[in-house]
């Protein structure tokens, strides 16, 4: 029959209502970053879902023009990557860029080289400054934006007089070429603009805002005749949705530190100077140690359970049971006429101990210079083997 002895719970020991009570802020605190997480992932997801995507349904989609430019012999096809729009140019194709300032410089030059002859039209989506000098040279976008959505036509352009109001208000645009056409003015800037190819055949029409092409737009005033014409001109239609994810970008991909202005990482270093000098400066201060007395007396009993939580905590049963061993050795050697400086060698302490034992207990070898023990159990064995070789030993 065995009896499993458990420990007596100790006033060190916290009970689960204090476990509780000190770590309910903590969890709640993580529920309520998680639950906010969440909620933000599903509103930005909802928010951006499909966005100018000729597949999809949703408000923010432009599906409902690509069936309408269908039902009039266009054959819409969405690419992802620039490879495959540069080589979809041609004379018989619209290229529409969806959001051409995701482009790198690289890949915006490479796309205007690909287009500036090929004799199709190309058309800029809300191409902003960071892309419209390189798509479309001598085109200047104003870095202000049109506080008007609908906007009258304002020009000879046969598309734009036929849809008449419009909601092309946004980024609005200048150019130099003398045969450029500026639509649908704001403030004396245009916010739809068609600049011819330099071949003569082919152009490039900009148009500052999305809200012609998205499906909960396209009802409204003149917005579907406007974008069945610009995008309807040719019989093939190249829909060019830009993603980080383009190999063809990588080229142009920068390291954290690059991006990072030369004065941040400068005053980096000066702060890591005086952080290293404030130390060297405290620790001056502060001088060596001082060993000083308790101002209050601890028992014993909580300074023994204090150190053995401590080495549990770190499982550091092998310095447990050096500890154990070193100190049974200490007391042992007096007893068995051994001088305290013999008393941790087994040549000296040995032979002395066997002469005062009955040889019918355990070998005092492994027990007092024998290996760390491997758990927890074979280290509360081993103490209580000492402690049993220990009165065995004091035993008149």
């Amino acid at each position: 029959m065995t009896t499993e002895v458990t420990s007596p719970a100790t006033s060190a020991s916290p009970t689960a209502r204090q476990v509780w009570t000190r770590s309910r802020g903590v969890a709640l605190a993580l529920v309520l970053l998680v639950v906010a997480a969440v909620v933000i992932a599903v509103v930005r997801s909802d928010a951006r879902h499909g966005h100018l995507d000729p597949r999809s349904a949703d408000p923010s989609g432009s599906r409902a023009v690509a069936e309408l430019l269908a039902d009039r012999g266009v054959d819409t096809r969405v690419v992802t990557t620039l490879d495959e729009a540069a080589d979809a140019a041609g004379p018989d194709t619209t290229l529409l860029v969806a959001v051409p300032d995701l482009l790198t410089p690289r890949q915006q030059t490479r796309l205007r080289a690909a287009t500036a002859d090929s004799g199709g039209r190309t058309v800029l989506v809300a191409s902003g400054v960071a892309s419209v000098e390189r798509l479309a040279p001598g085109v200047t976008a104003d870095p202000a934006n049109s506080l008007d959505s609908t906007l009258e036509p304002g020009c000879d352009l046969p598309a734009a007089r036929r849809a008449g109001d419009a909601d092309t208000g946004g980024i609005r645009y200048s150019s130099a070429h003398p045969d450029a056409v500026e639509c649908y003015h704001s403030h004396r800037l245009a916010t739809l603009l068609r600049v011819p190819a330099p071949s003569g055949t082919g152009d490039t029409v900009l148009v500052g805002a999305p809200d012609i092409l998205l499906n909960d737009r396209l009802d409204e005033h003149g917005n579907a005749s406007l974008a069945l014409q610009l995008l309807g001109s040719r019989p093939h239609l190249v829909w060019y949705l830009p993603t980080p994810a383009d190999p063809a970008g990588t080229e142009d991909e920068k390291s954290f530190f690059d991006l990072l202005p030369s004065g941040w990482l400068w005053g980096t270093l000066q702060l890591f100077v005086a952080a290293a000098l404030a130390a060297a400066w405290r620790a001056r201060r502060l001088g060596p140690l001082v060993p000083e007395k308790l101002p209050v007396a601890i028992r014993a009993s909580e300074t023994a359970e204090g150190r053995a939580r401590l080495y549990r905590k770190a499982d550091a049963r092998d310095r447990a049971a050096l500890a154990l061993r070193s100190a049974t050795r200490t007391r042992l050697a007096p007893l068995v006429g051994v001088s305290g400086t013999q008393a941790h060698t087994p040549e000296a302490l040995l032979p002395a101990l066997s002469a005062r034992l009955d040889g019918d207990g355990p070998s005092p070898h492994p027990l007092l210079f024998g290996p760390p023990p491997a758990d927890d159990a074979a280290l509360i064995r081993l103490a209580d083997q000492l402690d049993a070789l220990e009165r065995q030993v004091r035993r008149p």
